[in-house]
């Protein structure tokens, strides 16, 4: 059939399953998002490390599979363009996730130690992957140097995340608009196995959803006047980055604070290591060297929204203008002001 090779695909044909791949991983992730949080009470971990760990890397499979199938087939600037936006777009939902909150502005309520060492592992391997460019393009057997290091520094940060919440050196001053991290008792009692079953079948929808978006971002490209970089950041990003959007908006509502905002750090932490997994399936060379300028300009945008998050937890404003903190505006500005100087062609 010629549904199910790629390169017979119309326009029309890879609109439509782009959409529904897209409709997809929105459906799995608001599904994964009650999972994740019942297994943050029920195995005891907590939900700024479940949001770091399983939230983060379940709704980032679908754009993991698409990132590392596009470097496969040597579409470099589309790997990339899918990783580097979907950080940018996910710190943009949490902004859109502190509106839905009205009591207070998310960054106050759900401030803890776990999310600031979450957000400042963001910001240093953000800050690696813009530094891998100006580095000797040397490979080890097709892989650069950097990508070993990027795993190794995510793993060390992760650990470095756990200790904040079992034996934090310091804490956030606790005022009424604050939520604790603490379980809800009906969680405490459910069937581990029914939620670690729940969970993975959920991340394989996520994964096959991703693996399918992938040839169809490739025939829009083809067939419209889009380059590899807009489609990634415009289209396959916001696409996998829906779930991050859903789940955190969803867990605001469940009163999951600490998990919506650890969801969406730890997720867009997990999504710098898309580059180094695409750096290895990458075979022409080191992917850190294909990068164009609008690749880095996105990784300095969003350094640029991250170190504004951090300040917003550390601040801790109660009540901005308009049910949203300044920091939340700001992030949304900058993104957005990203997006029209793509668009218009003025980055890069």
């Amino acid at each position: 059939m010629s549904l199910l090779n790629p390169e017979n695909w119309t326009l029309w044909q890879a609109v439509a399953i782009f959409i529904a791949s897209a409709f997809t991983i929105a459906v799995a992730g608001f599904r994964i998002t009650r999972a994740v949080d019942q297994l943050a009470d029920r195995t005891g971990i907590g939900e700024a490390a479940a949001g770091a760990v399983l939230l983060g890397a379940a709704t980032s499979l679908g754009g993991s599979v698409l990132s590392v199938t596009a470097a496969w087939n040597g579409n470099a600037e589309l790997a990339v363009s899918n990783a580097l936006g979907g950080i940018a777009v996910q710190t943009f939902f949490l902004a859109v996730a502190d509106m839905s909150y009205r009591k207070a502005n998310l960054e106050h309520a759900a401030a803890s130690a776990p999310n600031m060492m979450q957000n400042a592992l963001l910001i240093s391997l953000l800050s690696i992957i813009l530094l891998a460019p100006f580095l000797p393009d040397l490979t080890f057997w097709g892989i650069h140097p950097v990508t070993p290091l990027l795993l190794v520094f995510y793993g060390y940060g992760i650990r470095l995340v756990h200790q904040a919440r079992t034996v934090p050196m310091w804490n956030p001053v606790t005022t009424r608009e604050t939520r604790a991290d603490e379980p809800d008792e009906s969680n405490v009692k459910a069937n581990l196995g029914g939620l670690w079953g729940e969970f993975l079948v959920l991340m394989l929808v996520l994964g096959a959803a991703g693996w399918v978006l992938e040839p169809s971002a490739t025939v829009l490209v083809q067939e419209t006047q889009l380059t590899n970089t807009m489609v990634g950041i415009l289209l396959t990003a916001i696409s996998t980055s829906i779930p991050e959007l859903v789940t955190s908006i969803a867990a605001v509502r469940r009163g999951a604070l600490t998990l919506a905002v650890g969801g969406i750090i730890g997720g867009n932490a997990f999504d710098t290591l898309f580059t180094a997994a695409s750096d290895i399936a990458y075979r022409d060379g080191s992917i850190y060297h294909a990068f164009s300028d609008q690749a880095k300009f996105w990784v300095a945008l969003t350094l640029l929204m991250s170190g504004s998050l951090m300040m917003g937890l550390l601040r801790r404003e109660r009540q901005g203008i308009g049910g949203i903190g300044l920091e939340s505006f700001t992030i949304m500005v900058l993104y957005l002001s990203g997006v029209a100087l793509l668009i218009t062609g003025l980055a890069g």
